[in-house]
């Protein structure tokens, strides 16, 4: 039986029109065209310096294409999105009132998923990670057994998948420290987006040197938010949002190499290798 938990801090925005795929195309880090009906893609839409604005989840369904998005900057995401659309042929539609969003694991195809087809469910994989399972969107909940919602933000954790502007600082990380090639949240040979240029010279003539990491203490102490120091009580790093003994954080790589001890607060944090 699968098992699942309704994602409460996303919300769904809907774009039709036979412009939206082209609009799309030129403004989000990966390529829209790898999308099908249950392809779905990981983007980013990020400042023409190449910085972290939004993320997404997209998904085509009935032609139309479906935005899986952070609900606390929805409306945020649709003034961009209006500011771009210019004349394009382009309707924006907030779907949060009626859709939601779940994660399912162990999902496979029984009849429960032919119901949720049936039923006008969008099914499909977790396009970040295969360790993340599927997602659902739908106006009805699907039939799994209830998970905790901290055991879905273990999993997400452990597999350095940011959520949102809980974990990338707007206008602050450059996409490409976000840990967004290895979530497969980045084409280098789509084209022009925003911010292209500079997430392409990042790739190929720079190296990276600060990222975001998982790591993991000994104790159940940890505190999101929280600074990263080093033993010498520099701060190296912060510290987001966390679950138990695992949290993600952004942080100068040089000092994972180099430094004996770092903390998280007075939280020993180790590294995930």
């Amino acid at each position: 039986m699968a098992r699942g938990v309704e994602l409460e801090n996303r919300s769904i925005l809907r774009l039709t029109g036979k412009d939206t795929t082209d609009f799309l195309q030129g403004l989000i880090t990966n390529d829209i065209k790898g999308i099908d009906t249950q392809q779905a893609i990981y983007a980013g839409l990020l400042t023409p310096q190449g910085k972290f604005l939004f993320d997404m989840i997209i998904v085509q369904n009935n032609g139309d294409l479906f935005l899986d998005i952070e609900k606390s900057r929805k409306d945020d995401l649709f003034r961009r999105l209006m500011m771009y659309k210019l004349r394009a042929d382009v309707n924006i539609i907030d779907e949060s009132e009626t859709l939601k969003v779940w994660a399912v694991f162990d999902h496979s195809n029984t009849d429960t998923d032919n119901n949720d087809k049936a039923a006008s469910s969008i099914i499909y994989d977790d396009p970040r990670s295969s360790r993340m399972g599927k997602r659902i969107i739908s106006n009805h909940a699907p039939a799994f057994t209830p998970m905790a919602y901290h055991e879905y933000e273990q999993q997400r954790l452990q597999n350095t998948i940011p959520d949102g502007s809980r974990d990338m600082k707007v206008e602050k990380y450059f996409w490409l420290e976000t840990n967004a090639e290895a979530l497969n949240g980045v084409d280098f040979d789509k084209g022009c987006y925003v911010g292209q240029e500079l997430t392409a010279r990042m790739k190929h003539r720079t190296t990276i040197k600060k990222s975001l990491i998982t790591f993991i203490s000994e104790t159940d102490d940890l505190i999101a938010d929280t600074s990263i120091t080093n033993e010498s009580g520099k701060t190296v790093g912060e510290l987001h949002t966390v679950s138990g003994k695992i949290g993600i954080g952004y942080i100068r790589l040089e000092h994972v190499k180099t430094d004996t001890k770092l903390f998280a607060g007075d939280t020993m944090i180790i590294a995930q290798a």
